[in-house]
């Protein structure tokens, strides 16, 4: 990670906060007026980091590729790269206070990690995702298990065998290796994922209990028993609270902590989180409207939380291509409300031209898709109480044999 800052220093991305900043709202407050990195050289008395890949210049940058040509690069994954074992970490005892964890809203329900990635291992295979932790104790967080997912399907099964599933936190890694954690890949192939952005290869190291970990700023060793408490209330994707829950908690038996550690913290809502949650499914939509038609890029716009609304760029073959292009979109990300389809000469992520697109390229009784009683984000506020929602497609392309009628005046054409 600090590489990686250095990169982004050299680049002009990163601004240095050298004033002591609270963690109590105070960092949070800084990091949501700019999209820029932010290196607190005293946060709570200790380094932190914010805004890592708060924008699309810096996440590209951390996985190798050009921003035009992210999603395509993501979409052509094999996750077939390759981890060294470099040895053992050495662990002292646990201290969260040594932590700068910090409190993003008034309503908080107390200290929360957001950019701890869990390790989780069974047997042979490892998982890897981010979940939202509360800090209950000096050496306790309670976690946001979702139902399903495969940290909270390997928590079960431990408890259903008698015993604890053993776990890593990991804070301030290579983005690469946190954007891999946020994908969903083949079973166990986060790090394969994270070394192949990466170049190929990627040391990683054992910790007691058997989990293998990345090169990074903390890691947390543990273990997810039968202990819960209440977890929440906290600020997601919309920006609007979730509510309480029992959550499981992690206990943590020992820390790994480099010299003077700087601590990676994601603002809830912010952009970096917008990101980190949307453009993994940005390649899974390029695949799958490349099944029904000519897709040019995809993006899952900030202003749609970076989830629920996706803009697809795509050259039309027949006139029916836009409306299948918005199905398979909404087939490839259930969570996903509105989509709009726009033609190659409609910039994909400029939110004016894609409104250009809709006000001269859309007849309301001829273009829209209004899709009622189908599964939508748990996030959306709009939700019904069963989880269901409505959803809406936009064929803001030109109708083919008319496009001399869309033509826009150029000065080099």
């Amino acid at each position: 990670m600090r590489r990686f800052i250095e990169e982004m220093r050299e680049r002009g991305l990163v601004d240095e906060i050298v004033e002591p900043v609270s963690t109590r709202f105070e960092a949070a407050q800084m990091a949501a007026k700019t999209d820029r990195i932010l290196l607190f050289r005293d946060c709570g008395g200790k380094p932190a980091v914010m805004n890592l890949t708060a924008g699309r210049p810096a996440l590209a940058a951390a996985l190798g590729a050009e921003e035009k040509d992210l999603v395509k690069r993501l979409a052509d994954a094999s996750y077939s790269g390759r981890l060294n074992l470099m040895g053992t970490l050495e662990m002292h005892p646990v201290d969260l206070s040594e932590i700068p964890i910090m409190t993003f809203f008034p309503k908080d329900g107390g200290p929360y990690i957001t950019a701890g990635i869990v390790f989780s291992r069974s047997g042979e295979v490892e998982n890897a995702s981010i979940h939202r932790m509360m800090v209950v104790g000096n050496d306790r967080v309670a976690a946001r298990l979702v139902e399903g997912r495969h940290t909270d399907v390997m928590h079960r099964e431990a408890l259903a065998a008698g015993v604890r599933l053993p776990i890593a936190v990991v804070i301030g890694t290579h983005p690469a290796v946190t954007f891999a954690s946020c994908t969903r890949v083949p079973e166990g192939k986060e790090l394969a994922f994270a070394a192949e952005l990466m170049g190929g290869e990627l040391p990683v190291w054992e910790c007691a209990n058997g989990v293998l970990v990345p090169d990074a700023e903390i890691v947390l060793e543990g273990y997810i028993g039968t202990e819960r408490a209440e977890e929440g209330p906290f600020v997601d994707i919309t920006g609007t609270y979730d509510f309480e829950r029992i959550q499981p908690v992690i206990e943590f038996t020992g820390m790994h902590t480099k010299p003077d550690p700087i601590y990676h913290s994601i603002l809830p809502g912010g952009n970096e989180h917008k990101l980190l949650m949307g453009v993994p499914y940005e390649p899974r939509i390029y695949k799958a409207v490349a099944g029904v038609t000519s897709v040019r890029n995809v993006v899952l716009t900030t202003g749609g939380c970076g989830y629920l609304h996706a803009v697809v760029q795509i050259r039309k073959n027949t006139q029916g291509d836009g409306k299948n292009a918005i199905m398979a979109a909404f087939a490839a990300h259930t969570s996903l409300k509105h989509v709009v389809v726009v033609d190659e000469d409609i910039n994909p992520f400029d939110m004016g031209d894609v409104e250009y697109a809709i006000a001269t390229r859309v007849r309301g009784d001829r273009d829209l898709m209004v899709i009622a009683g189908v599964r939508g984000s748990s996030l959306d506020p709009c939700r019904e109480g069963d989880g269901t929602n409505v959803k809406i497609g936009v064929d803001a392309t030109m109708v083919l044999g008319e496009e001399e009628k869309f033509v826009r005046a150029r000065w080099d054409a």
